[in-house]
């Protein structure tokens, strides 16, 4: 707990909450320009979210596979690596948790949920351990491999689809069993018929996974010192091929749960995507967000999820575009990139603090 709360005082906290206020103050000038009021509009955004317990529901339903997505990136990231695949990891995600959600019948809900659960798991890992493989073997930069898999994986699940779950006259698949929902029906009904699921307490759970996991464990040691410096760690006797691919596989693996809780705890089904939906690439800023830290990453997830699900408060309530939101998560994750302006613009504060402290 101590740590917890020493990381909340810590120079990389500071500088990520200052980065989002200055977004959103940015965000405030671009209204103003634009004839609009951002008082008013930021209260719509605020009473969209937190207004009822359906915009609450909602906006936690949209940060879930944020969460996932930047513990995906931000995992990879603690191992040296750049995963910009989450993109192709969630849509295999949602693939395995479809096939097995639609294909298997019969099985008891406490079997078929956890089962296609997992398949969406392992199917974003293993696509994840192909990029990591191949960085490992052939000295590929994953850069280049994920985002090649990326769209890999979108043309390979449409196929899925179309060849084998299609619901004939649609671009989408038929619905998954009702055994394998994750969808948590009598919360949802108190809160408006929101969509909420179980994938939203998972995702918190993987959070803590992800500190345990590299903090105090071996095999999250060994991640970090590959991460740190592969030369010293492989001195050390530290087997650098085995852990890219395994640090690749645990971040897929993240992703593919995303995909996965969306498949079955949002849609109950999976489209056929003509482009790429988006949510590998906003994991990546949440990462930044959260300066890759896994409690970090929980809580810009929760801030993006808001922004996002709110935009829509500041569209009907406010009159402005939602457009505007994009400037502002763009504005902070444009501070958040270039810490060296935020650092200039505290340097004050800090100042301040160490002659107090002298």
């Amino acid at each position: 707990m101590n740590k917890f709360l020493k990381w909340f005082a810590s120079d990389s906290f500071i500088v990520s909450l200052a980065a989002i206020v200055m977004g959103l103050l940015l965000g405030a000038v671009v209204m103003m320009i634009g004839g609009y009021n951002p008082i008013t509009a930021y209260g719509a955004l605020i009473s969209r979210v937190f207004g009822d317990w359906y915009g609450f529901g909602e906006a936690l339903r949209e940060m879930t596979p944020l969460v996932l997505t930047g513990l995906a990136v931000a995992f990879a990231f603690r191992a040296g690596m750049f995963n910009i695949g989450a993109e192709g990891q969630v849509l295999m995600g949602m693939t395995g948790a479809s096939l097995i959600g639609i294909k298997i019948t019969g099985l008891p809900a406490l079997i078929h949920a956890p089962l296609a659960i997992i398949a969406g798991a392992l199917f974003g890992g293993l696509w994840a351990a192909l990029a990591g493989y191949i960085k490992a073997k052939r000295g590929v930069n994953e850069v280049i491999t994920t985002i090649m898999l990326n769209w890999t994986a979108l043309f390979l699940c449409n196929y899925i689809v179309r060849t084998f779950l299609l619901m004939p006259g649609n671009q989408r698949s038929v619905d998954i069993q009702p055994s394998a929902s994750i969808s948590i029906d009598w919360l949802s009904q108190m809160m408006g018929n929101a969509r909420v699921h179980w994938g939203i307490l998972l995702a918190m759970l993987a959070s803590t996974f992800f500190y345990y996991f590299l903090w105090k464990t071996k095999q999250g040691f060994e991640l970090r010192a590959v991460g740190s410096n592969p030369e010293a760690a492989r001195y050390a006797g530290i087997n650098v091929s085995k852990n890219i691919v395994k640090a690749m596989f645990i971040s897929g693996v993240f992703a593919g749960l995303a995909g996965a809780f969306e498949t079955l705890g949002v849609f109950h089904y999976q489209s056929v995507y003509s482009s790429l939906p988006g949510y590998g690439f906003n994991g990546i800023a949440v990462a930044l967000l959260g300066m890759t830290h896994p409690f970090g990453v929980l809580a810009g997830a929760g801030l993006f999820g808001s922004l996002t699900y709110g935009s829509a408060g500041m569209s009907f309530d406010a009159g402005v575009p939602p457009e505007i939101i994009q400037i502002v998560i763009g504005s902070i994750i444009f501070f958040i990139a270039a810490q060296g302006i935020v650092r200039f613009i505290l340097k004050p504060v800090y100042k301040r603090k160490k002659e107090k402290v002298l």
